[in-house]
């Protein structure tokens, strides 16, 4: 694959994800050298941001986005972008002092909680249509008959407890009024193309595939039976998360909102313009044919930044209690977990009174 890199002022490619140990040591070394003052996660976020700050970014998605649409020509501050996306990933580079942020679905915030890592989510996004755009497909292997969310009652599915697949195979079977009693779990991460090839060897019956994978898995096996269902549950909301350290020291708080807001931006850009996107970054970045491009655009359809974050707090909650029942883990505040001085709106500051100052104390 070739990596789309159009040079700018202030952006400069990092390492990348293949070499993710050796981009840990290197970066790491300048995470905390030049640390700005100390600001309390209650306080209000200073609108300037010191120029000679730097921002590490695991983002690549916005990163093609930010060049493509030249809307990072005037960033007061340096970004210092490594390719590593995906919640395994980013945490482990969270773990070594190696990134500021990364762009994430919603469970990677939920599980470095449960596993230790004081994280906060700085932005948010959903889908519009999430029904009509899923995520996620569920891939099903030849020669197996699952037509309908009940018919996997009794089947062998790839199950990831840690990721965003592992969580909406417990959705599908709520949804589907099934329990884990009713199939057979089979854990494995979902990593690379490790569920199309699961499924292409009939090791599992069923395993949620991304839309990245879709056209792959049934340009393959579609011929031999293979087909895909749709998981008839909401499975679109994204998110900005960092180390909560981070938002402790001030200057890099205050390019992380500025981050966000061209966060927010690029999604907006996106959605305007979806062929220059395509070729862009699933062409020339992901080296994908212009056809699984086109049909990725489509597929995962347009995204939305909401103004307000309550319905997707309450959201994650929901799956935070789910996965709390269902794996055993801790009960989970999920308000705590966002920090809604980043919310539009609320000019770096928390709302006065409101419940979110709780999370300032955990």
């Amino acid at each position: 694959m070739t990596p789309l890199v159009r040079p700018t002022r202030r952006l400069r490619a990092a390492a990348s994800a293949a070499a993710l140990l050796t981009a840990t040591a290197l970066l790491a070394g300048c995470g905390g050298d030049d640390a700005g003052p100390r600001l309390g996660l209650d306080e209000p976020i200073p609108d300037d941001v010191p120029s000679d700050t730097v921002l590490r970014v695991g983002d690549p998605t916005t990163q093609v986005a930010l060049e493509l649409s030249g809307l990072d020509d005037d960033l007061p501050f340096d970004i210092e972008w490594a390719n590593i996306s995906g919640g395994p990933k980013t945490l482990e580079a969270f773990r070594g002092d190696a990134l500021d942020v990364g762009s994430v679905a919603d469970i990677p915030p939920l599980f470095a909680k449960w596993t230790g890592t004081d994280v906060r989510i700085i932005a948010t996004r959903e889908t519009v249509d999430p029904l009509d755009h899923p995520t996620y497909e569920l891939g099903v292997a030849p020669g197996v008959e699952v037509d309908e969310l009940t018919d996997l009652a009794g089947k062998k599915i790839a199950y990831s407890p840690g990721q965003a697949q592992g969580a909406l195979v417990l959705k599908v079977l709520k949804e589907a009024g099934l329990t884990q009693d009713d199939v057979e779990l089979v854990e494995m991460a979902s990593v690379d193309d490790t569920y199309v090839n699961a499924l292409g060897s009939n090791q599992v019956d069923v395993a949620p595939l991304g839309q990245t994978l879709v056209p792959p898995f049934l340009a393959k096996y579609e011929q031999d039976g293979a087909h895909t269902v749709s998981p008839g549950v909401r499975d679109d909301y994204w998110n900005l998360y960092v180390p909560t350290a981070v938002l402790e020291d001030e200057h890099k708080a205050a390019a992380l909102r500025k981050y966000a807001d061209l966060w927010a931006q690029a999604q907006t850009w996106i959605n305007e313009h979806p062929d220059e996107f395509a070729q862009g970054f699933y062409v020339e970045h992901e080296g994908l044919s212009e056809e699984d491009a086109a049909y990725l655009v489509d597929a995962l359809g347009e995204k939305s930044v909401p103004q307000d974050w309550s319905e997707i707090i309450a959201g994650h909650q929901e799956t935070a209690d789910l996965l709390a029942t269902e794996q055993g883990h801790d009960q989970l505040d999920v308000e705590a977990l966002f920090d809604r001085r980043f919310e539009p709106g609320n000019d770096g500051a928390l709302p006065s009174g409101s419940s979110d100052e709780k999370a300032a104390e955990q």
